[in-house]
């Protein structure tokens, strides 16, 4: 017979030793017998033209919101929304691909400048069905740069950013604005 100072002493050294073994075969082989492997992050670049039309018949964006005392989109405060489209040209006649929905808060005290978040929602080609998020500041007579923030589809968990610049813009009633997007996309 052992003492039972000896097998008392061997008995936490056992269960620790047992308690090894059952960690490492836990992690070596998972429930499924699959290894998971996240996957592999992909970078699209799209090219296309924002078109916009502000005022007369055929107007894409509005102003919800002005400031008491002003009656202008360019005022300190005012907030419009949209529902612009997207070309795969800057001619008014060049493929539709998608549609612009915008939320824009004129938000500089000194000039005009928004703050701006939009969806752009693909409704043809291979990116049908898909859409990113993009959230920043925009002034119009400046090259613009905002972050994506999200996207779906095709562009789930993107991130990235647009630069884009206005490269067309006429009227005084009714205004027509064609702004011209390169969007760097990070996606899954």
């Amino acid at each position: 017979m052992i003492p039972a100072s000896v097998g008392m002493a061997s008995s936490p050294y056992l269960l620790l030793f047992l308690l090894y073994l059952f960690f490492l075969f836990a992690n070596v082989a998972p429930a499924s017998g699959h290894v998971y492997g996240a996957p592999k992050e992909k970078m699209t670049h799209l090219h296309f033209y924002f078109h916009e039309i502000y005022g007369g018949p055929n107007t894409t964006t509005i102003t919800v919101v002005n400031p008491p005392g002003n009656n202008s989109f360019n005022n300190f405060g005012s907030i419009g929304v949209g529902d612009n489209m997207l070309r795969e040209g800057p001619n008014p006649s060049s493929k539709l691909i998608g549609r612009a929905q915008e939320l824009a808060v004129q938000a500089s005290l000194e000039s005009p400048a928004y703050l701006s978040a939009f969806n752009f929602v693909f409704t043809a080609g291979e990116h049908n069905g898909s859409s990113i998020s993009i959230f920043g500041r925009a002034v119009l007579t400046e090259t613009m740069e905002r972050g994506i923030i999200s996207g779906t589809g095709k562009f789930r968990m993107a991130q990235g950013y647009t630069i884009s610049m206005l490269v067309w813009r006429t009227g005084t009633t009714e205004i027509v604005l064609v702004v011209e997007y390169d969007a760097y996309i990070f996606h899954y």
